[in-house]
């Protein structure tokens, strides 16, 4: 049966990022793409122009529809925007124990734009964090949910290793904003340490890759892949997708999510319990 996965997040305009990349990464995946719209938002890829809340109770009316037919083999959420959203999304993902669930915690965009309310910032932590099988923050987002700051590989562990002690299942701390040629990636899910090193591709293509990559992730989760593969999976496909760019927009334009996806073992590892945590 083709598994399904869930994305709960906000609509871009132009495409290259929050819901519209998620689907497009669902289908390169053969995943088939669900989702729970939380906000409009008029953007391309100079910036976003305006955004749009969608009514808590009908983002949650969305979750319940999807979940009450289609239910997912995965979840991820990606632009909540509010507090108000946000009580609504862990609140269903609570009522429906929905598992791997991967927490992207978008809070500004590659542009600069604030894309979550500063307020609803305890709320991820408090909320959504104890919920996920992953968070998989980037350094600003992993500075502002730890209160550390955040410059190198030493300190990435250490904000892995926070978030995992308040409650995620695993933290994949992406450490594409430092500086220097090499992308450094840090992931610690209670066990153990892993961190992936790739050579750093001089692009301004990269919008949505926050998005893509936790999608991918999602999507590997879904069809079966253990925690770690599916993390390193996604990585690849990031890469591959940026590699590939089509260069598109006069900002930082979309990744090429016609990129090939990696291939993928169904066989989990033993003890593996992240990739298959249930929210509680």
């Amino acid at each position: 049966m083709l598994p399904i996965a869930l994305t709960i997040a906000g609509s871009d305009s132009g495409g290259g990022a929050g819901i519209q990349a998620d689907l497009k990464t669902f289908c390169a995946y053969r995943v088939f793409g669900t989702s729970v719209v939380t906000a409009l938002t008029a953007q391309n890829t100079l910036g976003v122009r305006g955004v749009h809340a969608v009514p808590p109770s009908f983002v949650r009316a969305q979750l319940d529809a999807v979940v009450s037919d289609l239910r997912p083999a995965a979840v991820k959420t990606g632009m909540l925007g509010t507090v108000a959203i946000v009580e609504a999304v862990a609140a269903g993902i609570r009522e429906h124990a929905l598992a791997a669930y991967v927490l992207d915690p978008v809070m500004v965009a590659t542009s600069g734009d604030r894309l979550l309310d500063a307020d609803a910032e305890s709320a991820v932590l408090e909320l959504l964090v104890p919920l996920c099988a992953l968070v998989t923050p980037n350094l600003d987002e992993a500075a502002i949910l730890t209160g550390r700051r955040i410059a190198g590989e030493d300190d990435m562990r250490r904000a892995a290793e926070e978030l995992v002690a308040r409650g995620a299942g695993a933290a994949l701390i992406k450490g594409g904003h430092l500086e220097g040629d090499a992308v450094l990636d840090v992931f610690f899910d209670g066990l153990g340490q892993r961190v992936w090193t790739r050579p750093r591709i001089p692009s301004r293509h990269t919008h949505g890759t926050g998005c893509t990559l936790s999608a991918a992730i999602a999507a590997g989760l879904a069809r079966g892949a253990a925690l770690p593969q599916a993390v390193e999976a996604g990585l690849e496909f990031v890469r591959r997708a940026i590699a590939g760019a089509p260069g598109l927009g006069s900002g930082h334009g979309p990744l090429d999510h016609f990129a090939p996806v990696p291939e993928l073992s169904t066989a989990a590892s033993p003890g593996d319990t992240a990739a298959t945590r249930t929210a509680r």
